[in-house]
């Protein structure tokens, strides 16, 4: 049974070499994987996302054509898990995303964060932002005094948006590095260093490796 959707992410393969004998529904978990893991968004995986959505149209048509062929319900049964499994992966990835993006909206929305999400989206963070915003204005916002009537601010004499709500970079998260990173520094003092080893599994800050996270070279567990 064939599992392979199609050839390796590009940004990927360019950053990990190994990464061009994956399939895509390993490179799909993977993406899964650190979405689910990782406290704030990452980069959208559009053309993953893409290839994976057209394998699952070829996997449909193949199972019905099966069927109407009278094909060995063994053979049905394998490829209708293989369809399952796709179909889960991509279901879940994209409703994590949605997730992170109600709970984080305005945060992305003011920020570079904003360049991650697809444009699907971009679309459904304005209209959470518009809904947002629409609501607290008839309900609080209108009745409180001048001067305390911001969703962003606690007050104008706030100096910043104290009261949009970010993604928690200090969370603690498992994690696999992909290949030998050797000696990383944790800290911007230097004080905290990790000899980084292929393979091993590590506890760590999500904000000390969110860059390596980004550029590929370890994965969320």
């Amino acid at each position: 049974m064939a599992t392979d959707l199609g050839s390796a992410d590009a940004t990927w393969s360019e950053q990990d070499p190994s990464i061009g004998a994956t399939t895509d529904v390993e490179l799909l978990r993977r993406a899964w994987r650190n979405e689910k893991a990782g406290p704030e968004i990452l980069q959208f995986q559009d053309a993953l996302v893409q290839r994976a959505r057209e394998q699952i149209q070829l996997l449909e048509g193949t199972v019905e054509e099966f069927m109407e062929n009278g094909t060995d319900d063994l053979v049905i049964s394998l490829y209708q898990m293989d369809l399952d499994r796709t179909l889960f992966l991509l279901r879940s990835y994209l409703r994590i995303r949605l997730l992170k993006i109600q709970k984080y909206v305005i945060h992305y929305s003011k920020t570079q964060l904003w360049d991650r999400l697809s444009e699907e989206e971009q679309k459904f963070a304005k209209k959470c932002t518009d809904i947002l915003e629409k609501h607290f204005e008839r309900s609080v916002l209108s009745r409180l005094p001048y001067g305390y009537q911001s969703i962003l601010r606690q007050s104008i004499s706030s100096e910043e948006d104290d009261m949009v709500p970010e993604p928690q970079l200090d969370t603690f998260v498992f994690c696999k590095s992909k290949g030998a990173v050797g000696s990383f520094q944790l800290d911007d003092s230097g004080d905290e260093i990790v000899d980084l080893v292929a393979d091993d599994l590590y506890i760590l800050r999500y904000k000390s490796i969110k860059g390596l996270v980004e550029a590929g070279r370890i994965d969320l567990v």
